[in-house]
């Protein structure tokens, strides 16, 4: 039984979201403030998903967030009253895997937490393929999930991980940002989506920390990305 946890400070409304989570066959837990939703997802190492609400006492959702991806890339969708594009993409770039705003409809939740976890299982299948994939001082163990630039762990999400891993797999194809998300994310491509262009950024920004002389990413403007020669 997969186990979800719920993290929003309104008691009705955890309560709620408990219940009709429960009677769709998955086992609930629930955090009311930012700090347990934190410990929690530490202490459950069997978690499968985090709905995760903004507005926390104690410590905000996006904190909440960006302390959990130090340690784990359990799905997170992210629930918030505000719907504004730049929250959204800022979201996407700390790694949360779907935005749902407020108010929603239960049977809407269901449904993006279960498309969720269908991507998140897909990509973990695919890990299990293959075993060390290499480029530059860039290493990826695909049997493990891990990556290391330099000898240092590199943190991906499970997304992050996922394009990376098409990208070494095919070292000399140059990706559309169609072709990137639909073998990632597994769904249809929407023109001017900005999902890959910050996954992108954000893998470019963890790679130059850990290694400043060398370019991992090109892009070729107007057609997509490839592995920088």
């Amino acid at each position: 039984m997969k186990k979800i946890l719920i993290a929003e400070d309104d008691k009705e409304i955890n309560r709620l979201i408990c219940e009709y989570l429960s009677s769709q066959g998955y086992e609930t837990l629930a955090a009311l403030n930012g700090l347990d939703a934190v410990r929690i997802t530490r202490e459950q190492s069997d978690l499968s998903l985090l709905i995760l609400d903004l507005m926390l006492p104690f410590q905000s959702g996006d904190m909440v967030l960006q302390k959990i991806r130090e340690f784990s890339d359990i799905p997170v969708i992210v629930v918030s009253a505000k719907s504004e594009t730049r929250s959204k993409i800022d979201l996407i770039r700390m790694g949360a895997d779907d935005y749902i705003t407020k108010p929603f409809d239960l049977d809407e939740l269901l449904a993006r937490a279960e498309a969720v976890l269908r991507r998140h299982e897909g990509n973990a299948h695919k890990i299990g393929e293959n075993k060390v994939l290499t480029y530059k001082n860039l290493s990826l163990d695909t049997t493990s999930g891990t990556a290391f630039v330099c000898g240092k762990t590199l943190t991906l999400t499970s997304k992050e991980f996922a394009i990376m891993e098409q990208m070494l797999k095919n070292p000399s194809k140059l990706w559309s940002k169609a072709n990137l998300f639909e073998s990632v994310w597994g769904e249809t491509y929407i023109a001017d989506d900005n999902t890959v262009k910050v996954h992108m950024s954000n893998i470019r920004q963890k790679l130059k920390m850990l290694d400043l002389d060398n370019e991992y990413i090109e892009t070729v403007w107007g057609m997509g990305y490839r592995l920088a020669t």
